[in-house]
């Protein structure tokens, strides 16, 4: 038998529940719920709306468990029901719509065109969102951005944003979070003020949305942002769209990813060697901060995921040189950013791989490396890849040698040490073999 009511179990969850989540997502889902007095051993709530509803069930169903009865079946022993709509909603403290200049939130300063250092990873789609934000709603409509975290996609969402609102005043232009859409419905739903946003939106000219992942397994939510892609399309407005994943691998209708596919997607890589150096030094000159080129490539070899972790390690550097009043070299770097350096996952490396990567690196045939040919343009690739084999390979010396068209363990052994000796005094050598050994660990 129970001991306490439906309501104080409610209450009890509910007073836990506010310190586990943000204030944002506890106003919007959680404190709109009420607790209705009912006898039986069911809990009774009450849900502004089916959205609501779905949120608390997707997100907090274990939790629950914690506090509510449970049915012999273990599923939970809660009735919902859809409050009545209210005459009129009273004025709320919370934020509206925003549709107008002044309410809206800047686009990031930083985050323009200009500022955007292009390198081969990012140069096609650089070009597409210039191309976009040039003229709008004519070409690559939708744009669907995909790729992994602190590549450059908001940085290039804000970057047409400035653009249009520079050199395309009339257009209004509105860029938002997945998240921040899904909020943004919820308040205008428990308002009964939807029309008015639909309104907002299908008065844009530019919709630019980041993060649509946050999108999957919310299927009425997802109806109502394809209804509005719909109609922003059907009137030639502009919509470019980010995500972590390339339309195909979301977990959305195929109506929603057929709609996304419309267009253009395209994929932000990870930069190379090159370009996280070049980002390197043109964040250090924003910042005041002198990093001597070798330390750049130093540290763009060591961190290589995305430029979010690279401006990291540059804060952290550049407070840590300028409160000791120390120059910035490998020594320093090494000391102060050691742990946010990366490896590669482990990977069985052959001969054969290794003898191909060397191939395409030197403009070789894998065949002319294991030959007899003592040309200089042959013979030194053939002592790199030896040199790689020996580094790489825990295999005996005579195994490894057999593998390049039957050499001796001594001519190998003669290769590596030559090779060895050469990095120590050949910067070009040295950052060569760094991105064959990369290439191959990965």
């Amino acid at each position: 038998m129970l001991t306490k009511t439906g309501k104080e179990c409610w209450e009890e969850f509910v007073q836990t529940v506010e310190d586990c989540c943000s204030a944002t997502e506890f106003q919007n889902w959680i404190a709109p719920i009420k607790a209705l007095h009912h006898e039986g051993a069911e809990v009774h709530l009450e849900v502004p709306n089916i959205f609501v509803q779905e949120y608390l069930l997707e997100n907090f169903k274990e939790h629950l468990a914690n506090f509510l009865p449970t049915k012999p079946s273990g599923d939970l022993a809660v009735n919902f029901s859809v409050a009545a709509p209210k005459k009129k909603a009273a004025p709320k403290s919370q934020p509206a719509l925003i549709d107008d200049e002044k309410s809206n939130p800047l686009f990031n300063p930083q985050y323009t065109f200009e500022n955007f250092i292009e390198g081969p990873s990012n140069q096609f789609v650089k070009s597409a969102t210039l191309g976009i934000a040039t003229r709008p709603g004519k070409s690559y409509n939708p744009l669907f951005i995909h790729g992994g975290v602190g590549l450059g996609k908001t940085h290039l969402l804000h970057a047409i944003g400035h653009y249009v609102k520079s050199h395309h005043k009339r257009l209004k232009v509105h860029c938002i979070t997945t998240e921040s859409f899904i909020n943004e419905l919820v308040h205008h739903l428990r308002n009964k003020s939807t029309e008015k946003m639909k309104r907002f939106y299908r008065g844009l000219d530019v919709l630019l949305v980041d993060d649509i992942q946050f999108l999957q397994s919310r299927l009425n939510f997802e109806e109502e942002f394809c209804n509005m892609f719909e109609a922003l399309i059907n009137q030639n407005k502009q919509i470019v769209i980010t995500s972590d994943k390339p339309p195909g691998e979301l977990k959305l209708s195929e109506r929603m990813v057929a709609r996304m596919e419309w267009g253009l997607v395209a994929n932000i890589g990870i930069p190379d060697l090159e370009t996280r150096v070049a980002i390197l030094q043109d964040k250090a000159e924003k910042k005041g901060v002198k990093i001597p080129q070798r330390v750049a490539f130093f540290i763009a070899e060591r961190i290589f995921n995305n430029v979010r972790q690279l401006e990291g390690a540059l804060n952290k550097l550049a407070a840590y040189s300028k409160m000791m009043s120390l120059d910035v070299t490998e020594e320093i770097v090494e000391s102060t950013l050691s742990e946010l350096f990366q490896k590669a996952p482990n990977k069985r490396v052959s001969v054969d791989n290794i003898l191909k990567s060397v191939a395409v690196m030197f403009g070789v045939k894998v065949s002319d490396i294991c030959g007899s040919s003592r040309a200089k343009s042959v013979a030194f690739p053939r002592q790199v890849a030896m040199y790689l084999a020996k580094e790489m390979i825990n295999d005996s010396l005579i195994k490894l040698a057999a593998s390049f068209g039957g050499k001796t363990h001594s001519t190998l052994l003669h290769a590596w040490k030559k090779i060895s000796q050469q990095i120590g005094q050949d910067e070009m050598l040295r950052r060569q073999i760094q991105m064959a050994r990369r290439n191959l660990e990965t």
